[in-house]
């Protein structure tokens, strides 16, 4: 079987650990590697891959957004979630974009050769750990999910909440979008009445809690 990996982590010292150890496995190759969660959209589509090994927590575009452009552009790719993060806004946030897998950093690299090897075949993996996150998370917010009204946010909002929250300037947004300073203020202002949020802190405070970045 042959696995052209894209690696996305925004810590060299993983991707360098990470990539090293692919390496040795026979059949397996890193083709790309990304330290934001943007430059992992634009090397999938340069690069094509088999695997994107993607951590949650990306700057400039966190993991559940860039997994689920990138899936939406390449269905085929396969999408393995490596993270931190147990919670649940990060399993469920990576599980609706689509990934065919997450596991934890704390697993062992062999894990990790088995899950790219599990969802090469069209199978889901899940870490033991992160399955009886989902089990018992799912039972738990089923009842509330169902109660609660749902705000829905546009992707482009989603980005500039994020970057927002992640004290980027109403210039530095613009840039990085490749649109007007009124654009970014009207989708700020959109974001704000759709969420009822009224400062720059209670936004950041929403962002971490819905998993769209981290402390």
């Amino acid at each position: 079987m042959s696995c052209r990996i894209l690696l996305a982590d925004d810590h060299k010292i993983v991707r360098d650990g990470l990539k090293a150890l692919i390496g040795k496995e026979a059949g397996m190759e890193v083709v790309a590697e990304a330290d934001t969660g943007r430059k992992a959209l634009q090397l999938s589509r340069k690069t094509n891959p088999d695997v994107v090994i993607m951590d949650v927590s990306m700057p400039e575009l966190n993991g559940i957004d860039a997994t689920r452009q990138i899936l939406h552009d390449a269905p085929q790719v396969k999408v393995v979630a490596l993270s931190m993060h147990s919670q649940r806004q990060f399993v469920e946030g990576m599980l609706n974009a689509g990934v065919s897998g997450y596991l934890l950093k704390d697993s062992a690299f062999e894990e990790l050769i088995d899950a790219v090897r599990t969802v090469m075949t069209g199978r889901l993996y899940l870490s033991p750990d992160i399955t009886g996150v989902v089990v018992s998370e799912y039972l738990r917010y089923r009842q509330a999910s169902d109660d609660r009204p749902q705000v829905q946010l546009t992707l482009r909002e989603r980005e500039v909440l994020q970057l927002i929250a992640e004290g980027q300037s109403v210039k530095v947004i613009a840039e990085k979008l490749h649109i007007s300073i009124k654009t970014v203020e009207t989708h700020r202002s959109h974001i704000m009445n759709k969420l009822d949020l009224h400062t720059v802190a209670e936004l950041t405070k929403y962002a971490i809690r819905e998993g769209l970045t981290a402390l």
